[in-house]
């Protein structure tokens, strides 16, 4: 019993060491960014800040239409992450409760195409969209976004809508319901640890994307945050007060979005107790 605790006090302290570790340049560059006039990295990192000058967040975001980019990312992503949940989870529903002609062969389709980078297939979906009149703008972009995950996705909601009972669905077709009311009232709500996982890494990996949307949109006031980003380090190379403030800045949106579906996130076993044997 003694040695039991003991080992759960060391995992303990070696989990929260690494933690300390983990937060230390985040930290740092919180106490940099609140520092003026920062054109030289300080020679010892500074954990706790010494002063707290907020110009640098003003600078960062009145500075290359900053505000304006970052506002184009928050209407991409957050369509990206909304269109990816809905469009995934009915592909992983169809995948895991019906059956069609085809179904192995069009699911053995998406595994193999999760093999091949996505940069290589980037030359020949730039010529559809161009060839569609999407080339610089966000449908076309939302398009290769969506399109993009929807094999990871489904292969990942597939496997966890097969172990929601499907005792479940038999009582809601019992009652009239089709496939539909099973989706929105059975599928969804089990899923929601699922859907959760997949919101926050859609969002995240939207939000700091940068090689396809530099390809697809054009127009300067189309752009999209990580654009802004390599414009500032360009334009104020040296001042790191200004660059490191823009990074927390783009950090927010992340920190939020996780904290909002965290709850969910770290749920597992929705139905169970749903139903009894």
């Amino acid at each position: 019993m003694f040695r039991k605790k003991a080992g759960q006090v060391l995992l303990h302290l070696v989990l929260l060491v690494m933690v300390v570790i983990a937060l230390l340049p985040f930290l740092n560059m919180i106490s940099t960014s609140l520092i003026p006039n920062t054109y030289v990295l300080p020679s010892k990192p500074q954990i706790i800040p010494k002063q707290f000058y907020l110009g640098n967040y003003i600078t960062a975001w009145t500075g290359e239409n900053f505000s304006r980019y970052f506002i184009n990312s928050i209407f991409v992503t957050v369509a990206n992450t909304v269109l990816t949940i809905f469009v995934s989870s009915l592909s992983g529903y169809g995948f895991a409760r019906l059956n069609f002609p085809g179904k192995k062969i069009i699911f053995n389709i998406y595994i193999f195409s999760l093999m091949m980078p996505a940069v290589l297939a980037l030359i020949s979906q730039f010529t559809i969209l161009q060839g569609l009149h999407l080339v610089d703008t966000y449908t076309g972009l939302l398009l290769l976004y969506v399109s993009g995950g929807i094999a990871g996705n489904t292969f990942f909601l597939k496997g966890f809508f097969e172990t929601i009972p499907r005792e479940l669905e038999e009582s809601v077709i019992m009652d009239g319901g089709n496939k539909w009311t099973i989706y929105r009232n059975i599928i969804l709500p089990l899923s929601k640890p699922a859907l959760a996982t997949m919101a926050i890494g859609a969002f995240s990996g939207t939000w700091m994307e940068v090689f396809t949307a530099l390809t697809v949109i054009k127009t300067q006031s189309k752009r999209t945050l990580p654009i802004a980003i390599k414009l500032l380090q360009n334009g104020k190379a040296t001042q790191w007060g200004v660059i490191f403030a823009a990074a927390i800045l783009v950090l927010i949106p992340i920190i939020i979005i996780f904290i909002v579906f965290n709850k969910q996130f770290i749920k597992s076993g929705g139905s169970e107790g749903a139903v009894k044997g």
